[in-house]
């Protein structure tokens, strides 16, 4: 019976690593449902692919603060009542099985809810953006917004008024 089910049990682990293997394949490059390497549930806004550098004037720069509120959840506590059961005995000696019944006491612990807890949540991070113009030097794409990290924001709020800028954005929008 034990080898029965190690064996039902090996079968399903298998089966698993299978189907996580053919469903986990957007972090390494492969194809997604968009066809470009994305993973489901994930839009261009969120993770953009690798971008490549952009320049432009400067015509604006952003930052955008993280922002949090308080959130409720239920304050799960242990909870543990004691219990028993029946535990079977067996001894056989030749021919002859002798059988008896003892009584095993025991701990059932569950998680139960009990009252609140609050907790801090992120609704926006933190974000630095930077809007340019002439984009790679088209005058007809103005005004684009890119998100940048914290190092670049800085040096184009330092830069003056529509000078040009070269970056590699991580994102797009802002």
């Amino acid at each position: 019976m034990r080898n029965k089910q190690r064996l039902v049990r090996t079968g399903l682990v298998a089966l698993l690593a299978a189907c996580l293997g053919a469903c986990g394949g957007a972090g390494n490059g492969a194809a997604g449902p968009h066809g470009d390497g994305r993973g489901a549930g994930q839009s261009g806004q969120d993770t953009p692919p690798q971008q490549s550098a952009v320049s432009g004037l400067r015509a604006d720069v952003r930052h955008l603060t993280r922002l949090t509120t308080t959130g409720a959840r239920p304050h799960m506590v242990t909870t543990c009542t004691p219990a028993t059961r029946q535990v079977k005995h067996t001894k056989r000696s030749g021919r002859t099985k002798k059988t008896w019944y003892s009584t095993e006491h025991y701990q059932d612990c569950r998680k139960t809810a009990k009252g609140t807890e609050t907790y801090r949540r992120v609704v926006r991070p933190e974000r630095w953006c930077v809007k340019l113009d002439d984009v790679n030097g088209n005058p007809r794409k103005d005004g684009v917004w890119y998100r940048v990290t914290s190092a670049t924001y800085h040096q184009a709020l330092g830069a003056d008024a529509r000078a040009r800028l070269q970056f590699t954005p991580t994102g797009s929008g802002c």
